[in-house]
């Protein structure tokens, strides 16, 4: 049976007016169909056909190309990212940001974003940088800037020695912009992104992790330690966790909306239940596993405090943070056999190649590989 050509439909932005773009393989029968639509043109740019976005056009497509063509709308149609149970931010302090006599951010950027229930630090760093590539177009109306202006800004971000990391933030930062704010899906899909460097996670052993958890005296310390390591979390899912996610009977411990505003369960084993139990009894946290002195969540800053105060002790030099604990999780684990889809599931990863990276970290294999140069005589 013959397959039928596909069309994937592209949302177009040309001197200001928005157009529907349509890419497809070159076909005798799609050609032909698309002269019936109305005013195609091509764009060489795009290197597509286009013609107005408009509801009459698009019902046409769908009215012409049925049973001929498959009418791909991956890239049509918008795919927002939404967090409705986040607690929603206050983002005022963004709002009254200003730039001269110039907001700094356009406010219905920052609405968006409040709408979406983006948190805090998200929020700052968007704004922050679409600020800054605002301030770079100064004088230029932001719909008039297109891909051609944006590689150009992309390239001056590379020349200024910035981080991949930061690259990809001031990517996502103008798409929101464009792709959201502005009602325009995938509008710059041809700016090419950074590529992720291919870095292995610092790991501790097992013997350094011991230490690490031996070192620390404080009762409430090692319980957030243990607790990091033993179940696998990051640091914003240990800050959220709620004395009703411990579901003791069950040695589960309760994740809510973890990366990607996922629910999910984790590991809780035997020893980090007992030691839990000791802490509620010297602490008695009110809501949250782990509050501050006044009550309420405990700060990110502390924990991160407390490893840093801790790998000290330890005498553990090369760099390492609350992340490296869950990393450590993640290949003790593989080490000691466990598949790699029940970790994927533990950590939350939402595909297993995230998890998979962990094989590369693990030396268990390593090992027991024999260099060599051990069937070699060597004098020394």
């Amino acid at each position: 049976m013959n397959q039928l050509p596909v069309i994937t439909l592209r949302h177009l932005m040309i001197n200001g007016t928005k157009y529907i773009g349509m890419q497809f393989y070159a076909s005798k029968i799609v050609h032909a169909l698309i002269k019936t639509l109305d005013s195609p043109k091509w764009s060489p740019v795009h290197n597509m056909v286009y013609i107005a976005n408009t509801p009459a056009n698009l019902y046409s497509i769908f009215k012409t190309f049925k049973g001929s063509a498959w009418i791909n709308c991956r890239y049509f149609y918008r795919n927002k990212p939404v967090f409705p149970h986040a607690q929603a931010a206050d983002l005022s302090s963004l709002k009254e940001k200003m730039i001269g006599n110039k907001p700094a951010c356009p406010a219905e950027y920052i609405a968006l974003l409040e709408t979406k229930h983006y948190s805090l630090n998200t929020a700052k760093t968007y704004t922050g940088l679409f600020s800054e590539f605002m301030h770079y177009f100064e004088g230029k109306p932001l719909n008039e800037i297109d891909e051609t202006d944006i590689k150009k800004y992309m390239h001056k971000i590379v020349k200024d020695g910035k981080s991949l990391s930061h690259q990809n933030q001031v990517i996502n930062a103008i798409k929101f912009y464009y792709e959201q704010v502005l009602d325009m899906p995938q509008r710059f899909y041809e700016i090419e992104r950074p590529r992720k460097a291919q870095k292995l996670p610092s790991v501790l052993s097992e013997e350094e992790t011991q230490k690490l958890i031996d070192v620390t005296i404080n009762l409430k310390h090692k319980a957030i330690l243990v607790t990091i390591y033993s179940c696998g979390l990051r640091l914003s899912e240990l800050l959220n966790l709620k004395l009703t996610d411990i579901q003791s009977d069950r040695r589960l411990l309760l994740i809510r909306d973890g990366k990607g505003s996922k629910d999910r369960h984790t590991l809780l084993s035997e020893t980090t239940l007992a030691l839990l139990r000791k802490y509620y009894v010297a602490y008695k946290p009110k809501e949250y596993l782990f509050e501050g002195q006044d009550g309420g969540q405990y700060g990110s800053k502390s924990v991160q405090n407390i490893v840093k105060h801790s790998l000290r002790l330890a005498n553990i030099k090369r760099p390492a943070s609350t992340h490296t604990l869950r990393h450590s999780f993640a290949t003790h684990l593989l080490e000691n056999g466990t598949d790699l889809r029940y970790i994927q599931t533990l950590l939350g990863h939402s595909s297993p190649k995230t998890t998979e990276i962990y094989a590369h970290v693990s030396t268990k294999g390593l090992r027991d590989v024999v260099s060599p140069i051990e069937k070699l005589k060597i004098s020394f």
